[in-house]
């Protein structure tokens, strides 16, 4: 449910943006009754806003001409909507330099009443949101011009490393930029590959945006194909496992790319996916570190299954050794 000051800064923003409105399209825009408009406006003109009332078949509100909000006016819920946004970022894997989020929290608290932000500020010294992953951030600025060239049906030449860090040239024709699991991609036809393909952002080394243009099929859902994507490949495991050792001795062991390790209390928590729990659990086994399995409960019984296939191996040697020959 609406507040009433919310569709009050609402109205203002409408009649600022429309040279005149009338009472029914305000009513309809608020979803409110023509009443309720009439009254609204009384409010703003008596908080001092110079709203006027037009006659006549084309009548309606405007706002004096040459009167002018304030540039920035937030409601207290679109505040929080922006502030969590800008705070978030970390966590969205976006490569914001933290000069620029700080300048904007700045501005967005500035326009907002002391308690409003108060309230705010608060989020920003209490949150925290780590990031999900280790791997190098695409620079925002590469997410604009991409999503630059998807608006302006541009094709964009790019030297790409695969998952086995084999660089290939690749000419594209991008169709949009899509969030997925703590990646960026880049939704596009691939002119090497002839076909759809998906591109890591992260794992773009060079790009240079070409003049050549391209028609794209309108009838193409970037959502859609990503959700059919990845719903072929094999399903993972959240893996979360405690090792109880020191940050340095873990970092030793684990590449950075291969998970995100945090220190906690407990010990250093690792997280990470995976498709295939015993194969997991040969890693964790080979890394020989004391640890202990957070989740899923699933990987306690691959452990055990991998602990008595050794069991089996030495009982086979030991009997092998004392059966005569």
């Amino acid at each position: 449910m609406y507040h009433p000051s919310t569709r009050l800064l609402t109205l203002l923003e409408l009649l600022q943006s429309h040279a005149h409105l009338s009472g029914e399209e305000l009513a309809e825009r608020l979803e409110v009754e023509p009443r309720t408009v009439r009254r609204y406006i009384q409010m703003l003109q008596e908080m001092g806003m110079p709203v006027e009332g037009l006659r006549g078949p084309g009548g309606g509100y405007r706002l004096r001409p040459g009167f002018k909000l304030p540039p920035l006016l937030f409601t207290e819920e679109e505040a929080t909507a922006v502030v969590l946004g800008l705070l978030g970022t970390p966590w969205m894997e976006i490569d914001f330099s933290s000069v620029a989020i700080e300048g904007a929290l700045a501005k967005v608290y500035r326009v907002l009443p002391f308690k409003g932000r108060e309230r705010l500020q608060s989020i920003s010294t209490h949150l925290t949101l780590s990031p999900q992953r280790q791997e190098t951030r695409p620079d925002a600025s590469l997410l604009v011009a991409m999503s630059e060239a998807v608006r302006e049906h541009k094709r964009v030449s790019m030297d790409y490393s695969s998952y086995h860090d084999s660089i290939t040239r690749r000419e594209i024709e991008p169709y949009g930029i899509a969030g997925w699991n703590g990646y960026w991609y880049v939704v596009g036809y691939c002119c090497l590959r002839q076909g759809m393909r998906l591109f890591r952002v992260d794992r773009i080394q060079s790009v240079e945006f070409l003049s050549t243009t391209f028609e794209r099929d309108e009838n193409f859902d970037c959502r859609e194909y990503m959700v059919k994507h990845f719903a072929t490949i094999p399903p993972t495991w959240q893996i979360e496992v405690i090792f109880q050792t020191s940050l340095a001795a873990v970092k030793q062991k684990i590449p950075a790319s291969y998970g995100q390790l945090t220190l906690i209390p407990e010990g250093i928590l690792f997280q990470t996916h995976h498709s295939h729990l015993l194969s997991m659990a040969h890693y964790l086994v080979g890394l020989e570190l004391p640890f202990v399995v957070q989740q899923p409960p699933e990987l306690r019984d691959a452990l055990l299954q991998l602990a008595e296939q050794l069991v089996q191996i030495a009982r086979k040697g030991a009997e092998a050794i004392q059966s005569p020959s």
